[in-house]
């Protein structure tokens, strides 16, 4: 999510659940930053696969019982915020996400747990599309859909970024919040609306 409650990865988070709730879906919804969500991984819970942090046991459960997963956040660095890299340390963990087989060290190729058939990132950002591409490579896309939902066993993957919000006219938002309307509506329906 986005540290400012009025930016525009707010207003996407609000459509995503309003569109989500009036299909008919249950919803467990998380604004990390004003839950307070710890992003540090201790060593302890690195090497024990356990965790003290009840908050982090309930993201556990959640995500563990997650038929689709929607992820919104603004692109800083070609990356995702270190709040939500935290979340991905501490939440994404194996026996949680994943697991090896029983022979395997954790240098092969991981078995996948989540049960969602379908994960959406929304993104936005300032840089434009020409830039990302051709500097930088897009590596949100390769995080979210190569490093994490793949590696965790969610194929069906479908990201869109949003840019540049900085210059973007109120029409134009509009335009992308009915974006994500349809989006969420495709990947996740539900009665009629």
């Amino acid at each position: 999510m986005h540290p400012y409650g009025k930016s525009f990865n707010h207003a996407i988070a609000d459509v995503t659940v309003s569109t989500l709730k009036e299909s008919g879906h249950e919803v467990s919804f998380h604004d990390l930053c004003a839950e307070g969500f710890d992003p540090i991984l201790m060593g302890e819970e690195l090497v024990s696969d356990r965790s003290d942090d009840e908050l982090v046991q309930i993201h556990w459960n959640e995500i563990k019982e997650a038929d689709g997963i929607v992820i919104i956040h603004p692109n800083w660095w070609g990356q995702p915020p270190a709040i939500l890299k935290g979340w991905v340390d501490r939440v994404l963990r194996e026996n949680v996400a994943y697991r090896f087989p029983e022979d395997d060290d954790g240098s092969g190729l991981p078995i996948g747990l989540l049960k969602a058939r379908v994960a959406l990132v929304f993104n936005t950002s300032n840089t434009p599309e020409e830039r990302e591409n051709t500097v930088f490579g897009d590596p949100l896309e390769r995080i979210w859909k190569d490093c994490i939902f793949d590696f965790c066993g969610v194929s069906n993957f479908h990201r869109r970024m949003f840019r540049t919000i900085a210059g973007s006219t109120s029409e134009q938002r509009q335009a992308w919040l009915d974006e994500v309307m349809d989006m969420v509506c495709e990947h996740f329906p539900g009665k009629e609306r």
